[in-house]
């Protein structure tokens, strides 16, 4: 079995990814990996999401979001006691944006959140964490996490 020695850790600041990060840095603790945090930003104009009607955010609006996303993420890193955690935020679909910096940083895990969705809702909302999953087992790239791991929440 390959050792875990690059951990990617994803959220979206929900409860279920704060679980999440705090299970990946004991878990990095305790078999000497290091860890890294993001969180993406999905803006359909920076994606190409949008149609001849889509008004573009303001940039000042867009850099407002971003830095608030970085407070976040520092704040996360504050309250784990890792100030100097990395961390960054990315632009994009969130799965895809995910599986890409998992493969970037050649990470062994992914550990994520899941908010506990069944059924219907899970059909219609959707899942970054599935989708995840499907393009980590659809990869055919070795240096790809080997493993991802979820924590699930069902507090919403």
């Amino acid at each position: 079995m390959k050792p875990i020695t690059h951990i990617l850790v994803a959220t979206d600041f929900s409860d279920s990814a704060d679980e999440a990060l705090t299970y990946a840095l004991t878990l990095a603790d305790q078999v000497g990996a290091t860890a890294r945090l993001v969180h993406v930003f999905d803006d359909p104009g920076a994606i190409g999401l949008y149609s001849d009607g889509y008004v573009p955010m303001p940039a000042e609006t867009r850099a407002e979001i971003l830095a608030e996303i970085r407070r976040q993420l520092a704040a996360r890193a504050a309250a784990a006691g890792r100030k100097d955690l990395p961390s960054e935020v990315l632009t994009g679909s969130p799965a895809r944006t995910i599986v890409d910096a998992a493969r970037q940083h050649q990470c062994d895990l992914i550990v994520m959140g899941s908010h506990g969705r069944h059924g219907v809702s899970a059909l219609v909302l959707g899942s970054v964490t599935m989708t995840v999953l499907a393009q980590k087992w659809s990869s055919s790239s070795p240096s790809f996490a080997s493993a991802i791991f979820c924590c699930s929440s069902t507090a919403h």
